[in-house]
């Protein structure tokens, strides 16, 4: 196999005496068995993407390492010390449960420290959205967390958060990655300061459970919360650190923890993935929840910043929600609860992404407050928190099973959404309803939208030669028909410009740059094309609506929707 020289050049500088000799005795023994894995492992760099820098674990510049991570964090020490110049800079490292992520945590505040830095390091695996909290609340100027979300296990990852708690957005992203390339790995300093690295846990654990039940809790009746039985998993991660502990505080007794799943475990050995958003992922939960007859069940990826709920439909057979609905739960249920308390002037927002249900914005309308939608990652999200300081942010999701509730943290948070479903459920109980049929009743109020994602796996650089290809050309031939429907607009978020595919008008879309594309037909459909910005994957968007007249024509209406998607899918050859 023929290997280009640029990855032999980057081979070469690996081999030399910067890197330890284990590294070295990896790299000669990919060189001899494995020249494949070793053109993946160096052809590229690895890059901060949408949740910040993720990768397969291994030896190269393009995976995670101690060296990778290592420099990573002398870019960054480096940046820190010119945008604060002169202060006592402070940082503070989570990590979740996957294999070396405790080990990678250590190596980050080693370098941190060695840089004359104060370093907060967690003493064991904490949430991903506890980091986002512990930051505001220890007065950190950045915090880092290690953790490949729901990942598979070969996968660890590297995420950095910013002052205000939120991930880091353009133009920081960029001039941190412009400290980073500026390195050489001969010049990542890894001689701790361990003066300067503090261990934390149980004051923060607290703090954060306290803050959780203020933010997601609203009144519901004791005996509401006694009468509702729940069903938990945290799918091997770090959530059993957090989520069972906030629900026993709001005073939730009811709840049974997939026993099986509760340990954390970065070998995730129960489920394929550990992902609420792929149903197999709460095959377990569903078990126990049917055994129990539990009424609602919740399961959080490994870094607890994404929930999976499943609800009883009217014949009473559990039915998985997918991130839309669920948004669409929680936001309502949120409006509803601040307009009884007589909080909503018109000074609020809910936040949203462009490849989220558009049914956010109906019910923002009806509830007289701003939808504020913006690039998928709820980094966005927790920038329109920093970039509107005059409005209250209410809420906000995605539909790929995120939500965070107010701004205690500014990130997606499955601690606080878990009790705030658990809050939605209990209510409705109460009341003789069902979470299932308090969405249906959202249907006939504001519209029923349905949606459905395609997610393409292309693994390599052949795959992501093929991922952009596809963008390439849905960008140089664009659909003018989709399924029947006359496509009416067409937004390009590379080029920034929304066309008006009747008219021939073109408009400015104020939003950063991104490479998506979204194609609106004229019977409402939306459709959105979109690479992963954190796995090998190209995913496709798809949102359809109808008018629902009432409760009782919802699966019959349902039907009409889910063949509408069909023939969308068969029509874009995406099946």
């Amino acid at each position: 196999m023929h290997i280009a020289q640029n990855i032999l050049d980057a081979v070469n500088e690996w081999l030399t005496p910067t890197f330890d000799n284990e590294t070295q005795v990896a790299i000669k023994e990919l060189m001899t068995t494995s020249p494949k894995e070793l053109e993946d492992s160096f052809y590229k760099n690895l890059e901060f993407g949408t949740g910040g820098m993720r990768g397969v674990m291994g030896v190269g510049n393009n995976r995670i390492n101690k060296y990778t991570l290592g420099k990573n964090t002398q870019g960054l020490s480096n940046y820190l010390h010119t945008v604060f110049p002169g202060q006592a800079l402070k940082v503070v490292i989570a990590f979740d449960c996957r294999h070396n992520s405790q080990s990678l945590a250590k190596v980050v505040a080693d370098v941190f420290s060695a840089n004359g830095i104060q370093v907060y390091l967690f003493s064991d695996l904490r949430p991903t959205p506890e980091l986002s909290f512990a930051l505001k609340y220890l007065g950190c100027q950045c915090g880092i967390v290690l953790t490949a979300s729901h990942n598979p296990p070969e996968y660890n990852g590297y995420k950095v958060y910013w002052e205000d708690g939120g991930q880091i957005v353009p133009p920081q992203d960029g001039e941190i990655i412009q400290a980073i390339e500026k390195l050489n790995y001969n010049e990542i300093n890894f001689a701790a300061d361990e003066k300067l690295i503090q261990y934390i846990d149980t004051e923060i654990d607290e703090a954060f459970v306290k803050s959780s039940v203020e933010n997601a809790s609203f009144n519901t009746p004791q005996e509401a919360k006694d009468n509702l039985n729940i069903v938990f998993t945290s799918l091997h991660g770090t959530s059993i650190t957090a989520v069972p502990a906030t629900l026993e505080k709001a005073g939730y007794k009811n709840v049974n923890i997939v026993p099986e799943q509760a340990k954390p475990d970065g070998n995730f050995p129960t489920v394929k993935s550990p992902n609420p958003e792929e149903p197999e992922a709460l095959t377990m939960a569903l078990a126990l929840a049917d055994k129990l007859n539990a009424d609602i069940v919740v399961g959080t990826d490994p870094d607890c910043d994404r929930l999976g709920v499943a609800v009883r439909n009217n014949e009473g057979k559990l039915i998985l929600l997918n991130g839309n609905q669920t948004m669409i739960l929680m936001t309502a249920f949120l409006l509803e609860q601040w307009k009884k308390a007589g909080k909503i002037n018109g000074k609020q927002f809910v936040g949203s992404t462009i490849v989220s249900t558009p049914m956010i914005l109906e019910l923002a309308t009806a509830y007289g407050v701003e939808c504020k939608v913006g690039l998928t990652g709820f980094k966005w999200i927790a920038k329109m928190i920093k970039d509107f300081p005059e409005l209250q942010f209410i809420g906000g999701g995605e539909e790929s099973f995120g939500f965070m509730v107010g701004d205690a943290v500014r990130d997606k948070d499955a601690v606080a959404a878990t009790l705030l479903i658990c809050e939605v459920a209990a209510q409705a109980k109460a009341k003789g309803s069902s979470v299932y049929n308090t969405l249906i009743q959202y249907y006939v109020d504001h519209g029923f939208y349905k949606e459905h994602l395609i997610s393409l796996t292309k693994k390599g650089k052949e795959g992501l030669a093929e991922i952009n290809q596809m963008m390439v050309s849905l960008r140089e031939n664009p659909l003018k028909e989709i399924n029947g429907q006359r496509v009416v607009m067409v937004e390009d978020y590379k080029s920034s410009i929304a066309k008006n595919l009747f008219t021939g008008e073109e408009e400015t879309m104020n939003i950063p740059k991104s490479d998506v594309l979204i194609y609106y037909t004229e019977d409402g459909s939306k459709i959105c094309a979109r690479p992963s910005g954190t796995e090998p994957k190209i995913k496709f968007y798809i949102s359809v609506k109808t008018e629902l007249d009432n409760a009782a024509n919802f699966v019959q209406t349902e039907k009409v929707l889910d063949e509408k998607i069909k023939n969308i899918i068969t029509a874009m050859q995406l099946n």
